[in-house]
């Protein structure tokens, strides 16, 4: 019997030509719901595979490509395919330099700055892989490359766009994210007998560069909204006269950070992050309002729902306490549900993860990370109750990992939405490459029974 890390050995492509086609994607940019010559770029590849069938358009510029090689399991593997409205300061010779209109009309700098392009290329390498090798297994290959995940959007766009009418339902959907971890190093899935308190989550990140999660949750909800609180403008020689919005949104936001620290036990995790705080054109005069760009994040429903009322309690009382002339304005921006892996699934992969990236702190880890923000993944699981599993991998440069942790300085490293965030290409490529073919050959390797 061929296993599967056999058979991604033996048909695993050149990736040298993926290396370079990372490279475009890495400088080519597109913010979310704008990735049209992304998905052009998908097309065109999958296109010159044998055997896909390809579906455009899927949610905007979502797209589906199916490979039926008989009879057997539908898996699906999904990137995602956008970028961030940021300034890219790497210094690469193929760093980003575009710039486009967002949602709202104004112009913005664009990077890839959360490793989309990774996923994108890795993906497309995988495919050609399994393509290469269909006398090796059997069923069906289901590739989702999803658009707007930075806005959450995305996979529910597709869903609610027919993609289930269009494709077959699978059985088993997978993806993986790039991480801010040693490249080289696979980290894997939760698994249901993890049992780490938050009280040794710190002392566990730095030996073994990972952190645990807790049972079956592998990333946090999120909740971003934008909220305008509203003052009297005028001149600023005479702040008598005016109700200041710029004062009251000042408050709101030290009075916000207040919120996980006297509400949220210790023992449990939530985020509240005001990401942009915008008041005003100039220095002599008083605006009208001020405009917080507020993100909350939480692990569990019950602190969730805690989080958000307490929020909007402490914004209205803060305007309150200022005399503002009317009530502050909430506008809810995104929302990511829990995500959460499947531990048969998870159970299952580990066997063959296990095979193929030796299980030490340098290569596959058990019981790794909880990813570090949120996900929109699951949907195309959860919409179809099937179940999902998600998995991260590190993609800094060795040397620049080991000389910062020699140096104890592995927080100095960029992370993910940094504009300094560039994963190393190799090995990070390869990695990623092996672990969507190897996930998918778990089921469909002909070998299992």
């Amino acid at each position: 019997m061929v296993k599967p890390s056999q058979i991604v050995t033996q048909h695993r492509p050149s990736l040298e030509h993926y290396e370079e086609l990372y490279k475009h994607f890495h400088s080519h940019p597109e913010l979310s719901n704008q990735e049209k010559e992304t998905a052009l770029t998908i097309s065109s590849y999958l296109s010159k595979l044998p055997g896909f069938e390809i579906y455009p358009n899927i949610g905007g510029h979502g797209l589906a490509a199916v490979l039926k090689n008989g009879s057997g399991m539908t898996i699906l593997l999904r990137a995602d395919t956008d970028a961030l409205p940021v300034e890219e300061a790497t210094g690469l010779p193929y760093a980003s330099k575009r710039r486009m209109k967002d949602a709202e009309g104004i112009e913005k700098p664009v990077m890839h700055a959360c490793g989309h392009d990774m996923h994108i290329t890795s993906l497309l390498a995988a495919a050609a892989l399994l393509s290469g090798a269909r006398a090796e297994w059997s069923g069906t290959l289901l590739l989702i490359f999803q658009p707007a995940e930075e806005r959450g959007t995305g996979a529910q766009a597709m869903v609610d766009d027919g993609l289930y009418e269009k494709v077959p339902v699978p059985d088993v959907v997978l993806g993986g994210h790039v991480m801010p971890y040693r490249s080289g190093e696979f980290i894997s899935l939760p698994r249901a007998e993890s049992n780490l308190d938050s009280s040794k989550l710190l002392e566990a990140q730095v030996p073994f560069r990972t952190i645990a999660t807790k049972k079956h949750l592998m990333a946090s909800s999120a909740d971003s909204m934008v909220i305008t609180v509203y003052g009297r403008g005028g001149h600023a020689s005479q702040p008598h006269r005016t109700i200041d919005p710029i004062v009251t949104a000042a408050s709101t936001v030290l009075r916000l950070q207040t919120i996980v620290a006297r509400e949220v036990a210790p023992d449990d995790l939530a985020v509240v992050t005001v990401g942009s705080l915008v008041a005003g054109d100039t220095e002599n005069v008083i605006p009208d309002t001020a405009v917080l760009k507020v993100d909350i994040r939480a692990v569990k429903p019950a602190t969730r729902a805690r989080v958000l009322d307490a929020v909007e309690r402490v914004v209205r009382a803060e305007c309150a306490a200022s005399g503002a002339p009317r009530p502050p304005r909430f506008v809810p921006t995104r929302q990511f549900p829990f995500m959460y892996n499947d531990a048969e699934v998870v159970e299952r992969l580990d066997g063959t993860f296990e095979t193929h990236f030796a299980e030490s702190p340098q290569s596959f880890i058990r019981d790794g990370p909880r990813l570090g923000g949120s996900e929109d993944f699951a949907i195309l699981g959860t919409s179809v109750n099937r179940p999902c599993c998600f998995w991260t991998y590190g993609g800094i440069d060795q040397e620049a990992w080991d000389r910062a942790e020699k140096e104890g300085t592995l927080e100095e490293i960029p992370v993910n939405h940094s504009a300094l965030f560039a994963p190393a290409v190799q090995p990070t490529l390869k990695v990623a490459v092996d672990a969507y073919a190897l996930a998918t050959l778990t089921w469909l390797a002909k070998s299992v029974e």
